[in-house]
């Protein structure tokens, strides 16, 4: 699949067509390994320049997704110099999962799992998802514990996916957590398409509200949660978005002929 640079991330030119015929793909074949999904943003972006650690884990992912219209953006913005395709809209995380599933309905071999989220919410979500898609195979799910998790914790982990036969793996651990726990954790565990979340768990349960169109459209959904939860997100907006900026412009008079 076609990729373009954007910050440090080698980012998909894909609409969800093409994600999920990639990911499904995979899924129905693993070829014994674990492969990594990330729907990305500003924030992943940002944070993939800026952080050694979290860099070198997204440079693990197989696939990233321009989740983010800013990276629609730039995407497009490079088109305009390789004279390459340009995409209409984002592969946001919570609508992937919504379409990745509804395209598995009455197909046995695709079983999902749920990792990660409070007991409560992923009650939630198996019932959303198995009264909304009921030949859909929801296989199992699992909460791990809040804070640090006991050293057999992966194994459990693994068993439990293990166990479930999944090979769609939606890992809602939040971010960075569940980009490192995928990265760290690649080669051991068990074949199949694992995805980091983020949100989608709690937007799906009904715990969170989703912006709407218009404003996802227009890039602004940052500004909607924001206004939601602004105690919990103002630092991770405000810094992110702007080294976002920040790093993309920089790379831009860098390397005028490729941003």
């Amino acid at each position: 699949m076609e990729t373009r640079r954007v910050l440090d991330l080698n980012v998909a030119v894909a609409d969800y067509a093409d994600a999920i015929a990639w990911i499904l793909a995979r899924a129905a074949q693993p070829e014994g390994k674990a492969w990594a999904v990330e729907a990305a943003n500003t924030h992943v972006a940002a944070l993939a320049r800026t952080n050694e650690e979290f860099g070198s884990a997204m440079r693990q992912f197989d696939l990233i997704c321009p989740d983010g219209m800013p990276l629609v953006w730039a995407i497009n913005r490079a088109a305009r110099h390789a004279s390459g395709r340009r995409l209409a809209d984002r592969v946001y995380g919570p609508n992937l999962m919504l379409r990745t599933i509804e395209a598995t309905s009455s197909q046995p071999q695709f079983r999902h799992f749920f990792l990660g989220g409070k007991p409560e919410t992923l009650a939630k979500l198996t019932t959303r998802f198995q009264h909304d898609h009921p030949h859909a195979i929801i296989a199992g799910s699992y909460s791990p514990p809040f804070g640090r998790w006991p050293d057999d914790e992966f194994n459990r982990i693994a068993s439990h996916i293990r166990n479930a036969n999944a090979n769609l793996v939606w890992v809602g651990l939040g971010c960075p957590k569940q980009e490192l726990w995928i990265a760290h954790h690649k080669t051991q565990l068990p074949p199949a398409v694992y995805f980091g979340i983020g949100a989608a768990f709690a937007f799906h349960a009904g715990e969170v509200r989703q912006a709407p169109a218009w404003i996802q459209k227009a890039g602004m959904e940052w500004l909607y949660r924001l206004c939601a939860e602004p105690r919990r997100l103002w630092k991770r907006y405000f810094t992110y978005n702007s080294l976002f900026v920040y790093h993309l412009a920089r790379d831009h008079f860098r390397h005028p002929g490729t941003q």
